[in-house]
């Protein structure tokens, strides 16, 4: 992201909506709009063109999610080839166009302006902020099914937009939960939220303010840009506030830091932090052991790691068409939404019409997709996302993938009584 991104994000967005608004019509691909079809045949549209449905990618492979990118990206590309070996969908090959936006507003908007005309819909859009700023043009004269590797609640409601797992502020309340069940946090007690400025921290501070009242705890925030790497100031603003537990809501190098200095200066309070923060190379880093001994992640999964025949499988593969690189729960992220995307093109094609309008009602036919990592995925509900379950996860670098679960799959009693 750019070193400007609260000023950035609201400008680009905004100017890119603008100017997107007064489109009142888009590219078709090479062989025009719908197309009309023969009795026995399948109706097509955007996003096909001869034999090859293309579906969009927009992700961060240079930016603070590049890690968590690069793998949700080979993980689909790995689902596409071996959905493509057995036959493909309705006799098409599908195909992934993929774009870098580096984690910066302007090219994420710019990317999904270029790809829209395009594909079908989108297999991958990571960060909640950048899905947001497209999230009218999806809605109104778009309507290509979008799986984001995105979870702010802001997202919900659309019929187009599907969030796979909790969203932040569901998930935020499973992981306060933990806090208050497993490590000691009580009534009267203070809790630190430091969060990223936009949609993705302030969703997961809407559920730490409500698990809080809920509760009887205290919030004390630190707001924070997804380009400020040191947590110093941080740390020591919730040290001296007396906090008994910090939550995160940022991205790897921040939890680093954060627990780093926090082990440094002796500040021995547990940390958990939302899905996207945290990476198994942290565990190399200098802040590897501070990570191991005091650091939480809430996951809408089971990690790669599992003990399912799925998450084997998974991992046998993966690693053979990546043999150099590591493994981590991007790739369960990846191959989640790949797989609900393959489930709707699959259901699409029973019905014959594999236009936008045709997946995008297939997806919600979908009420218990489940691809092995312990949590069942409901898509009937455009206004809910598809679990409120948070599976609560710990670094430990001698596991596969780095992560063990320390919970299993559950949703809190204040998260299932959570209404927006």
């Amino acid at each position: 992201m750019s070193t400007t991104y609260a000023a950035k994000a609201a400008a680009g967005a905004l100017a890119a909506l603008l100017v997107l608004a007064g489109c009142s019509s888009k590219a078709k691909d090479d062989e025009g709009g719908d197309k009309g079809t023969a009795a026995g045949e399948v109706k097509t549209g955007d996003g096909i063109s001869g034999k090859t449905i293309s579906l969009g990618v927009l992700t961060d492979m240079t930016g603070v999610y590049a890690t968590l990118g690069k793998s949700v990206t080979q993980a689909q590309q790995l689902y596409v080839k071996q959905l493509n070996a057995d036959g493909g969908v309705c006799g098409y090959k599908v195909e992934l166009t993929v774009r870098d936006h580096g984690y910066d507003p302007q090219k994420a908007v710019a990317g999904y302006t270029e790809l829209e005309p395009k594909v079908l819909g989108f297999a991958q859009f990571i960060g909640s902020p950048f899905v947001a700023a497209v999230k009218k043009r999806i809605d109104g004269q778009d309507k290509g099914l979008v799986l984001p590797q995105a979870w702010s609640d802001s997202l919900l409601g659309s019929p187009y937009i599907r969030v796979i797992g909790s969203t932040y502020d569901i998930e935020t309340m499973n992981a306060v939960d933990f806090l208050m069940k497993e490590k000691g946090v009580k009534k009267g007690d203070k809790i630190g939220h430091v969060y990223f400025e936009g949609d993705y921290g302030e969703s997961a501070l809407v559920g730490s303010k409500h698990i809080a009242e809920e509760a009887g705890l205290t919030v004390v925030e630190q707001k924070i840009k997804p380009t400020d790497n040191d947590m110093t100031a941080q740390v020591a603003a919730l040290k001296k506030a007396g906090v008994k537990a910090i939550v995160l809501s940022a991205g790897p190098r921040q939890a680093a830091s954060l627990v780093g200095v926090a082990a440094a200066g002796k500040f021995n309070v547990p940390v958990i932090g939302n899905n996207s923060a945290f990476a198994p190379q942290l565990l190399g880093t200098q802040a590897g052991p501070a990570l191991m001994a005091n650091y939480y992640v809430a996951s809408p999964s089971l990690p790669i790691g599992a003990d399912t025949p799925e998450a084997k499988k998974l991992v046998a593969e993966y690693k053979k068409a990546y043999p150099k690189d590591s493994l981590d729960n991007g790739i369960v992220a990846g191959w989640t939404a790949a797989s609900a995307f393959g489930q709707a093109l699959k259901k699409a094609c029973e019905s014959k019409d594999l236009t936008r309008e045709g997946v995008d009602k297939a997806l919600l036919t979908l009420d218990a997709l489940d691809t092995g990592f312990g949590i069942a995925q409901d898509f009937t509900d455009p206004n809910a996302a598809s679990s409120k379950e948070s599976v609560i996860l710990q670094p430990d670098k001698s596991v596969t993938g780095g992560m063990k679960v320390v919970r299993e799959p559950e949703a809190s009693e204040v998260a299932e009584a959570y209404t927006k």
